[in-house]
C-alpha cells in the first residue's frame, strides 16, 4: 500500500497547528484510521483523481512561481554555433529551417525561452533558399545585423536589413531567399509554446522555393500601409494582426531619437528620464501587432537605468547597440551587441546603460492582458 501525506506536526505541547495562524487541527489519525485513508489515495490514484489539500501550494502559490529561470546568451557564442550549423546542415525540407531555439534551462530540456515564448537565430547561407510553409503560430523576425535576404510572406517580398522589425502573422505562407554570397543571421520569435499548450497548432507545406523571387526595396504592404497616420479606404476593416509586414529601423530610429530630443527641451515624452521606448503596433486597431505577442524598442540615453520591476508575463531581449547591464533577481549581467536575455514572470529585473543602449524586446503581454492577469510592482528607489 502507498504511504500518503503525513499527519500534522504537532507544537512542544503536543496540538496540531494548522498553516494559517491561530487554527486548531484534530488529533492525529489512529492506526486504522491511517489505514483507511491510505486507502482512499490508492483509490484517487486508480481513479486518476488528486485531492485538492495536498497540492494546494503548488497551484494556488502567493505570488507567481516561474519554472523558467532568468537567462543571457551571447551573440559572440550564439554566431559562431550557427555558422558551424550553417557549414553542416543543410536547410531544406524536412527540418524547414536552420534555427536554433534557446532552451530556458529552467523548462527541463523543452526547446522554449518561456513556457509561452520560443525564440531562436536562424541563419541563411549565401544564395540558400528556405521553402515556403504556413503555420498556426504568429511568429516575426529581427534583424541585430546584416542584409541581402528576403522573406516572402503571402506573396509579398519584404526585405530585411539591420534593425528592420518583420512580421509573419499565423497561417500566412512565407519563405526566405538570399540573394548574396554572403551569410545572414536573425532571430525569430513566436508563441510556439503556447500554442502547443492549447493544443491549436496546425502546420502545412508551401512552395519549395519561395512564390516570388523578385528583391523589391518596399514590399506592397509598406506601400499600402506605410504611410503615418494614414489609412486606405479600401481597408477599414481590422485585422487581428498587423498588415504591416515590415516596421523599417530609420521609423524607429527616428522616433526614438525624437522622444529624447524632447525630453531635452523640457517636454513630456519619455517613459522614464533619458528612457525613450516604442512599441510596435496594428495600425487597423492600436493594438500589438499580433494577439499573442508584443513587440518594443527601447533606447537608454548615457547612463540611464531604468527602475528595478516585477511583471506579471515573460520577455525576451536583444541588444541591438551598446553594453549596459540586466540586474535579474539581484544578479548583474554585463550585455553587449546580440545578446538575449530572458525574464521569466515576476522576476525583479533592472536595465542600466553605459553610454547608451538600445534594446528590442518581445513578450506574451497581450495573452495576460487579455485574460486580465497584468500587474506591474516598481520597487522603491534606493
Amino acid at each position: 500500500m502507498t504511504t500518503h501525506a503525513p499527519h500534522p506536526i504537532q507544537d512542544e505541547a503536543g496540538h496540531n497547528e494548522d498553516l494559517v495562524a491561530g487554527a486548531t487541527l484534530p488529533p492525529p489519525p489512529t492506526v486504522e484510521e491511517r489505514q483507511q485513508i491510505d486507502r482512499l489515495y490508492d483509490d484517487f490514484d486508480a481513479e486518476h483523481l488528486m485531492p485538492l489539500w495536498t497540492q494546494l501550494s503548488d497551484l494556488m502559490p502567493l505570488t507567481p512561481q516561474p519554472r523558467a529561470v532568468p537567462y543571457v546568451w551571447r551573440w559572440k557564442t550564439l554566431l559562431p554555433l550557427a555558422e558551424r550549423a550553417g557549414a553542416l546542415v543543410p536547410v531544406g525540407r524536412g527540418g524547414e529551417r536552420r534555427a536554433i531555439a534557446l532552451a530556458n534551462p529552467g523548462l527541463a530540456g523543452q526547446p522554449y525561452a518561456t513556457p509561452t515564448l520560443w525564440a531562436a537565430i536562424q541563419y541563411l547561407g549565401g544564395h540558400e533558399v528556405a521553402p515556403e510553409h504556413r503555420h498556426s503560430q504568429n511568429a516575426f523576425r529581427f534583424v541585430v545585423e546584416g542584409e541581402g535576404v528576403w522573406t516572402v510572406v503571402d506573396g509579398d517580398p519584404v526585405a530585411m536589413r539591420r534593425g528592420d522589425f518583420l512580421l509573419t502573422p499565423g497561417w500566412r505562407f512565407h519563405g526566405h531567399h538570399n540573394e548574396t554570397d554572403q551569410p545572414m543571421a536573425w532571430i525569430d520569435g513566436l508563441d510556439i509554446p503556447f500554442v502547443q499548450y492549447t493544443d491549436t497548432a496546425f502546420f502545412e507545406f508551401g512552395a519549395d522555393r519561395v512564390t516570388d523571387e523578385s528583391t523589391p526595396d518596399v514590399s506592397r504592404s509598406e506601400l499600402l500601409w506605410g504611410q503615418p497616420g494614414l489609412r486606405p479606404l479600401s481597408q477599414l476593416h481590422d485585422t487581428t494582426s498587423s498588415p504591416m509586414a515590415a516596421y523599417r529601423w530609420e521609423h524607429t530610429n527616428r522616433a526614438l531619437d525624437n522622444q529624447l530630443e524632447l525630453e531635452r527641451g523640457g517636454y513630456p515624452a519619455t517613459v522614464e528620464p533619458g528612457h525613450a521606448a516604442i512599441r510596435y503596433v496594428n495600425p487597423t486597431t492600436g493594438g500589438d501587432v499580433m494577439p499573442t505577442i508584443r513587440a518594443e524598442f527601447h533606447r537608454l540615453a548615457g547612463d540611464t537605468a531604468t527602475r528595478a520591476r516585477r511583471e506579471v508575463g515573460s520577455s525576451v531581449y536583444q541588444v541591438f547597440d551598446g553594453v549596459g547591464t540586466f540586474v535579474l533577481d539581484g544578479v548583474e549581467h554585463e550585455v553587449a551587441k546580440g545578446d538575449m536575455v530572458v525574464v521569466p514572470s515576476w522576476v525583479q529585473f533592472r536595465i542600466a546603460a553605459d553610454g547608451g543602449l538600445d534594446v528590442f524586446r518581445f513578450s506574451d503581454h497581450p495573452i495576460v492582458e487579455r485574460l486580465a492577469f497584468q500587474r506591474t510592482h516598481l520597487e522603491e528607489d534606493a
